[in-house]
């Protein structure tokens, strides 16, 4: 079984994601990663869900929402309205994970749990059996092209045991600083992010050595 890989938007070319999306979906891409960040929360300001809608025009692959956002609860209906397939929140972001994990689910998208490099690995463990994807980010969330942490490497492990003991079928995620040489350190995920590294490489080299690398 391969990596499921999701190439993030946020290092193609803004004036042609048509053709960036399309050209990466070609080239073995299961998924597209929508990193959504508000200039509060992290200090970058992307895209909301006015172009997740318009990426669903374009493309039929789900689309993997991360965000990036102060009071997510807001928002979440704009992106499922928008055509998002997995929303993904972060645990320092809202006061109620459970209702929020709750209500994405009910508005028929996978519910997705996420957690900066600082914060503890046990802040999410008892949330586990309400998602369908851990996103585990292994650089700071707020720009592309950071290095790999390692030290990251252990919450991977964490909880793939964790979602065994419960029984969880969720996927677990990897976001951050992925290219050749860091994706064996990945070996307990599912699914790998990467910018940088396809979208200033041929796409179907990049996509073809990450998954394989699981095998």
């Amino acid at each position: 079984m391969s990596f499921i890989i999701s190439p993030s938007i946020l290092s193609a070319d803004f004036a042609n994601l048509e053709r960036d999306i399309k050209a990466v979906e070609k080239a073995g891409a299961e998924w597209i990663h929508v990193d959504v960040m508000d200039g509060h929360f992290v200090p970058n300001l992307t895209i909301g869900a006015p172009v997740v809608r318009s990426l669903r025009k374009v493309t039929g692959l789900p689309l993997d929402c991360h965000l990036m956002i102060e009071a997510p609860e807001k928002f979440i209906k704009d992106f499922a309205e928008a055509g998002a397939n997995y929303i993904t929140i972060h645990i320092e972001a809202t006061k109620d994970p459970v209702k929020l994990l709750k209500d994405i689910r009910e508005l028929g998208c996978k519910a997705g749990i996420t957690l900066r490099p600082a914060t503890a690995v046990e802040k999410i463990i008892p949330f586990l059996g309400l998602v369908d994807l851990v996103l585990v980010m292994t650089v700071d969330p707020g720009f592309s092209g950071q290095k790999f942490m390692v030290e990251q490497v252990e919450k991977i492990k964490t909880i793939r045991a964790e979602l065994k003991r419960i029984g969880s079928k969720a996927l677990i995620e990897v976001d951050g600083g992925i290219n050749a040489e860091t994706v064996a350190m990945c070996k307990d995920a599912d699914v790998l992010v990467a910018g940088n590294y396809i979208f200033k490489n041929d796409y179907a080299t990049a996509i073809k050595t990450l998954k394989d690398a699981k095998r």
